[in-house]
Parts: C-alpha cells; structure tokens; sequence
C-alpha cells in the first residue's frame, strides 16, 4: 500500500483525473494501478479563484483495498456486577457500549423517549407548540445533537476519535464521516445509527429504559447505596441497588444537578456562553466564503469567526449549521432556547449559527454552584415572555438590531416567532458585546446584510457546571461517576462519547480487579 497525497484537485474532476493524477505522482502507468480509496479529505478555499480540493489516497498496485475501521474491543469479564447508565445522548450510548462490549451488560435509563417517540414529541412541539418537558429536543435517545447537525468535529485527535467515528459508520452514518476533514452526519442520518447502536447493547445483554428518569439516590457514609426511577409516563418508581452510577447527563438536566447538589455531590462553577442564531441564506453565505461565481458543485459553505472587544469579551460563531434551520429547543415550560439543525445534504435555502459572547463566574452575581443555570433561565424566561406564549422566538432583523432599522424579514424557526428587541431578553453585557463584534464582522468580512435575521436565545452551547471528580472519574460521593457534556468534560458529540468510553474503562479497571 502507498499513501500519496494530491493538492489542487479540482472541484469537478473525475475519475480518469485521479487516476492519471496518481500515476504521475508515482511515475507509474494507470493500469497498474489495481485500486484506491480516499482516507482524508478537505476543501481549500484560500483562494476564490482557485477553490480546489487536497485528497489523501492510499493507492495499491496488486490488489483490491480493504479499509479497516477501529471498533471498541475488550476482552470480556465475568462480573455479576452491572453499571448503572443514566441518560443515552453520545455518553451514555458509548459508555454503555462499551460496558456492553466488556460483558458487563449495563442497564440504561432515559427519561425521554426512544427515537422514533421523540421524534413524534418533537414534531408536535415544533408544529402546535406543545412541549413533553421529558422527551424533546434535549432529551431522549440520541441526545440533543439528534436534532442538530451530528457535526463530529473535535479539539481532540487521537485513536479515541477515530474509534467513534467509525463506529457511527458501521452503525450506519454515511462512509464520508471516515475522511472528510470536517465530518458531520446530519439529523436526518443520526436516528437510525444511534438505534443500530442501541440494539447491540441489547444483543450483549445490556437493557436500556425509556420515559425512566432518577429521581432519588440513597448516600450513606459518602457512597452511593442505591437509586430512585420514576416512570414518567406511568408514575410508577423503583429502587436500583448499585454502587457504580454513570451519570452520562446533557447539559439540560437541571433537575439531576439539584439532586446532585442536595445530595452533598461536589460541584463547581463554570463559564459558559450567550447569545443569539443568525440566520442568513445559504447562497450568500456560498458567495462569501467561495466568491460570487462559486461552483454549484461545492457544499453548502461554513464559517467560523470570532472577534476580540476592548471590554474584554470575545464574539464569536458557534455550531454553523450550513443548509439548515433553526430550531425550538427548550426542554421546560415558560423558556425559550434556540438551536440549529440540518440534515446531511445540507440543502435548505438557508444557513445558521449561534453568534454568542462569553460568560463568566463574575457575571453570575452569586457564588452558589448552580448560579450559572440560574443565569441561564432567567434570561430563557425573559426570551419567553418577550417572544410571546405558545414558544415563539423573538426575533430581530440584523439592520434593527444594528442600526434602528425598520424590523422587517422572516426566518425558519417553528413553531412561530415575534418581531422584538433582543435587548430585551439579553444581559446588557452580552447585548452591547453582539452590537460590537457583529458591527467588526460586517464591516470586515460582509458578513450579514440588514435583511438577516437574528433570533434569540441561543444560551444551552455548553453547561455552566462541572461535577468534580478524580483520576477514576470518581464523584466525592463514592459510586458516583459523573462524565460528559452534563458534567463538565465535554464539548460535542465526539468528545462526549470518548468521555463516556474512558468512564467505561475505568469501571472496567475496577470490576475486573475483583475477578481476577
């Protein structure tokens, strides 16, 4: 096998390019090249005259290609024991497959539906305004990014990521998330791989619940005892005996945090970010990262910008959802919460991103552990009461909220939205800090025109807490094992699920020192 790599592919070559391409590079003629496959991918758009591809080939001369991907492999205990797993987003379904995969046969407990109920829920919210603060976009099976993009990209880089993302591939995510620089699956795809997901849990003993929500947790000298559930749907609870809970919660589960909190669960403050979605069309966001004459071969553009103030703030594009919409997201009554989302052809007339300002502990007026979430919901509560009943969005054109323009245009967010002043619903600090760093991003790079639509509140990109725990990824209350975005060590998809494999692991370390 030879690995080459090839730069200044063009947009629209075919495969006599590649193949003559290859054979210049190798000095070698194309029939002897028996085969090759593409294993990284990315687009260079430096230049707008020369938008062009850099593809990394491995190329064989005697024979076909076989790739092979990395899969979660462990060699199986013998344990009476099994983990506890609460909540099923990326965490939760790594940590129990893996758990799964070491014979320990978790049993899972989601308090929202499975996916194919929550996607009913969600569309009921989206279309009548009617919310199931249990199973909607936040909770239920496949986590919020279900309903997102699926974007797999990731600060981290090591055998960890690639395991999850080939994992999403064979569980039925398209084969480009394996090569493409910036990988995504797209909510439409996401459904049936974290299903495929779930069955094989089942298929190596584990259990999974739905519509099953903690309630309660029995602590006794500092060490976890046993758990309470509730059955959402039925009211009916019962009583876990366990001493290994792997808390794999969302960013949203502010219920679980209280419990935590009361119970005497070490927790701790931590900065997060507010702001708005901006959204624009897609065929201007094309013409502004790829030039006026972009190839229509091209996809669907991105972005990513972030401005430095001189009050100390940082503005900033987060989670650019190329060819989508934006989308309701609260997960309690009386709040608003925006998001955005797109489906893997990312082929919707328009595109979106939260544009947000940094938030920090000094910002929270108080030093409780919670007081970040409760920042949270008393700006969600104000979006609310400003955006109007039946959960419609306030919303504000770019040249309103820039310039005292005449409020005007529309956008794509269900199930209704209200012309308003976003100041209304924002801290000043995050409102004056937007005022600026849009007015530097307009002024720079053209980045939105009067007519794009701000909506507001986008506050839910990552959690204002972290649950402490040491090297075992052990709480301060012993039993408890706190892990993924809900907790403090992550930060997406890709993140959240190798947080959930190490919580594996480290059980795994444990349970079977008393088997040996």
């Amino acid at each position: 096998m030879i690995n080459i790599t090839l730069n200044n592919v063009p947009i629209n070559c075919d495969n006599n390019y590649i193949l003559n391409e290859i054979s210049k590079k190798l000095k070698i003629k194309t029939n002897q090249i028996k085969d090759y496959k593409i294993i990284k991918l990315s687009l260079d758009a430096r230049k707008k005259s020369n938008i062009c591809y850099c593809i990394q080939f491995l190329v064989s001369l005697d024979e076909k290609i076989v790739l092979t991907y990395d899969k979660l492999n462990y060699k199986k205990i013998n344990s009476k024991i099994r983990p506890v797993v609460i909540g099923f987003g990326p965490s939760g379904m790594f940590c129990a497959l893996a758990l799964a995969r070491m014979g320990l046969k978790p049993i899972v407990f989601e308090q929202g539906g499975d996916i194919e109920a929550r996607q009913k829920d969600v569309k009921l919210f989206w279309s009548e305004g009617k919310l199931n603060k249990y199973s909607n976009v936040q909770f239920g099976e496949g986590g919020a990014g279900t309903f997102s993009d699926g974007k797999l990209n990731t600060n981290l880089h090591n055998e960890y990521c690639k395991r999850v993302i080939d994992e999403f591939y064979l569980h039925g995510a398209p084969i480009e998330i394996t090569y493409i620089n910036k990988p995504h699956i797209g909510s439409d795809k996401l459904p049936l791989v974290v299903k495929n997901i779930r069955e094989e849990i089942k298929s190596l003993g584990g259990e999974v619940f739905f519509n099953e929500k903690l309630v309660n947790i029995d602590v006794r000298q500092n060490k976890l005892q046993s758990i309470e559930i509730l059955n959402v749907k039925t009211e009916v609870k019962k009583k876990i005996d366990t001493n290994y809970l792997c808390l794999c919660l969302g960013h949203s589960a502010r219920d679980t945090f209280e419990l935590l909190y009361d119970k005497g669960v070490n927790i701790v403050q931590k900065p997060f970010a507010m702001g708005v979605r901006i959204e624009q069309s897609a065929k201007k966001v094309n013409e502004m990262q790829y030039g006026k004459n972009y190839d229509k071969n091209l996809p669907t553009a991105d972005y990513k910008f972030v401005v430095h103030l001189d009050n100390g703030r940082s503005v900033f594009t987060f989670c650019m959802c190329p060819g989508g919409s934006v989308v309701a997201s609260s997960s309690d009554e009386g709040e608003i919460v925006t998001n955005g989302m797109s489906n893997f052809a990312r082929d919707n007339e328009y595109s979106n991103s939260a544009l947000l300002v940094n938030v920090t502990e000094n910002d929270y007026g108080s030093t409780h552990p919670l007081a970040g979430i409760y920042f949270q919901q008393k700006y969600e509560r104000l979006a609310y009461e400003v955006g109007g009943e039946g959960y419609g969005a306030p919303v504000q054109s770019v040249g309103s909220f820039l310039y005292g323009k005449k409020n005007f245009g529309k956008c794509s967010y269900l199930p209704k939205y209200k012309l308003a002043e976003l100041k209304n619903c924002l801290p000043d600090f995050v409102y004056d800090s937007l005022k600026q760093g849009l007015e530097i991003l307009c002024k720079k790079y053209n980045f939105a025109s009067d007519g794009d639509m701000l909506i507001g509140i986008e506050s839910r990109s990552s959690c204002p807490i972290t649950i402490k725990r040491d090297e075992k990824f052990e709480s301060s209350t012993k039993g408890i094992y706190p892990c993924g975005e809900g907790a403090g060590y992550a930060g997406g998809i890709v993140s959240s699920a190798v947080d959930g494999i190490k919580l594996a692991e480290k059980i795994y370390a444990v349970i079977s020192a008393f088997c040996d």
